[in-house]
């Protein structure tokens, strides 16, 4: 079920609220966790009801291996193995259901065989859902959580707002909420708030992204094809998914922010203007911020983090890139673009200790190094991203010449893109001079990471006003949304 369908907005989430707001009334947290379960996984089941029980198993399995971590230790199960057993069967089942055709295609091609795998289609969020229950392990490992009860667990990792894409949210920022969700708190007044963040996202994803694919798709499709990519196609289709993906991901964050606020729970916060970024440290501090934050606080410190001189510091940002590139999918560019973001990183913290040595300490906080800096973290982004969207190296390959020239202008297929400034312009305008939704309507500025080891990032706080303006205001643009949705349209990232 998709966040911008009829049957969620006009059947699902009202019913669901509703049942929320009057179960409520018995006080008793039993009902309300027993009824957004249920509500959680009839949503996730929408989808294919096939893969419903790998979700129940998942979340039973990890539920009972934290467990132990709370009883006196076996002698033939040291607490260490039971964590390396149950990371490495999470990481099992992502590995079947996401990787094996890769790793089985890749194997023929290396050793001249003819290997064929059953295909088997990939389970919806089991990235997602699997990453947050390993960081749950490991708090529990590391004596970190405390002993939740089942149903506390089963709503804390099947969340509908979140389920799907993300956020990866840490148990520490939800359970909380979650033990006091019959509470005195002012549901009314975070229902109001959490409405507004919601339609903010939906008119991104309807109004933008989605008229962005357009352009994106015909660039793309005609490189898949072998098709020389002309100069204007391509700096256009490149562009449009650049901007496509950025609302995309942007409202879908916000969507399932707001959601989440609507049922009184504050999720974390996701998604920074990252192309306001000066550097590509910056950009990965705003870009998926739950998955940074995890892939730093899971992955790279304990490779050894910077705590292991340079080189091996350099080392473990390209490992960890790698594998973050990998994790969006099985697929050589998906590889390729997490290894030149890893070099990037590399690069970039190179700059910073020469600068540190050597450089003028002012001219780093200049104007025309700020926006040089933006510039310049803004075209190598756009460069990987080609990367990343492409489906082959070939692909890629052909819309980056078209991007130098090699093809021409492609002033025969630039008609096909006069209508694209018109979305382009006005994309581009929020994404480098408005504030985040987040900032608009009022969200505490703490929801930003700004390093540190432990990673996390606090909670968003909505304080958007609620007068009649705002009302008239939100319900306008609802309307216009909701007029303009064409279809079923996917969010880009509930393919990883």
């Amino acid at each position: 079920m998709l966040f911008n369908s009829d049957i969620f907005i006009f059947l699902f989430l009202p019913i669901t609220w509703i049942l929320f707001f009057l179960v409520r009334k018995l006080e008793n947290p039993l009902y309300i966790y027993l009824l957004l379960i249920a509500a959680s996984l009839f949503f996730y089941s929408w989808w294919n009801p096939i893969y419903l029980p790998l979700l129940v198993f998942s979340i039973s399995f990890n539920f009972v291996l934290s467990r132990y971590f709370y009883v006196p230790p076996h002698k033939y199960f040291s607490r260490r193995n039971v964590l390396v057993a149950g990371i490495a069967g999470n990481l099992a089942v992502i590995a079947y259901f996401k990787y094996s055709g890769f790793f089985a295609d890749n194997l023929s091609i290396l050793l001249g065989a003819d290997i064929q795998l059953h295909k088997v289609a990939l389970p919806l969020a089991i990235s997602f859902f699997t990453f947050q229950q390993i960081a749950y392990l490991v708090d529990s490992y590391r004596n970190q959580t405390r002993q939740y009860g089942f149903l506390q667990y089963c709503v804390y990792v099947s969340f509908f707002p979140q389920l799907i894409a993300g956020p990866i949210v840490y148990h520490s920022e939800v359970m909380g909420q979650i033990e006091k969700l019959n509470g005195s708190s002012d549901l009314a007044d975070n229902f109001y708030r959490g409405l507004n963040l919601f339609i903010i996202g939906l008119a991104k994803k309807v109004l933008i992204a989605d008229n962005l694919a357009i352009y994106a798709q015909m660039t793309f499709n005609a490189a898949e094809n072998g098709e020389a990519v002309g100069m204007i196609p391509a700096y256009m289709g490149t562009l449009a998914y650049t901007f496509q993906l950025y609302f995309d991901f942007s409202g879908y964050s916000d969507m399932a922010i707001g959601l989440a606020l609507m049922f009184q729970i504050r999720l974390p916060f996701n998604f920074d203007s990252p192309y306001k970024a000066t550097n590509i440290i910056d950009f990965w501090r705003r870009w998926h911020v739950t998955l940074s934050r995890f892939l730093k606080v899971y992955l790279y410190i304990p490779l050894g983090g910077n705590r292991k001189g340079d080189f091996r510091r350099l080392a473990n940002i390209l490992v960890t890139m790698i594998l973050g590139g990998l994790w969006h999918g099985a697929s050589w560019n998906f590889i390729f673009w997490g290894l030149l973001h890893g070099l990037f990183l590399v690069i970039n913290h190179a700059w910073i200790q020469v600068c540190t040595v050597a450089g003028p300490g002012h001219l780093r906080t200049s104007k025309p190094y700020v926006i040089g800096a933006r510039v310049l973290t803004f075209v190598t982004v756009v460069l990987a991203w080609v990367f990343f969207r492409a489906e082959t190296f070939g692909g890629a390959i052909l819309v980056l010449e078209g991007l130098l020239g090699r093809n021409g202008l492609g002033m025969e297929a630039a008609g096909s893109y006069s209508d694209a400034t018109w979305y382009l312009l006005p994309a581009a305008v929020i994404a480098f001079l408005a504030p985040t939704s987040q900032a608009w309507l009022g969200i505490s500025a703490q929801g930003r990471t700004e390093g540190g080891d432990s990673g996390r990032v606090p909670f968003v706080y909505v304080r958007w006003p609620p007068t009649l303006f705002t009302a008239v205001a939100m319900g306008g643009i609802a309307f216009a949304t909701i007029f303009m949705m064409r279809g079923l349209s996917e969010f880009l990232y509930f393919q990883f």
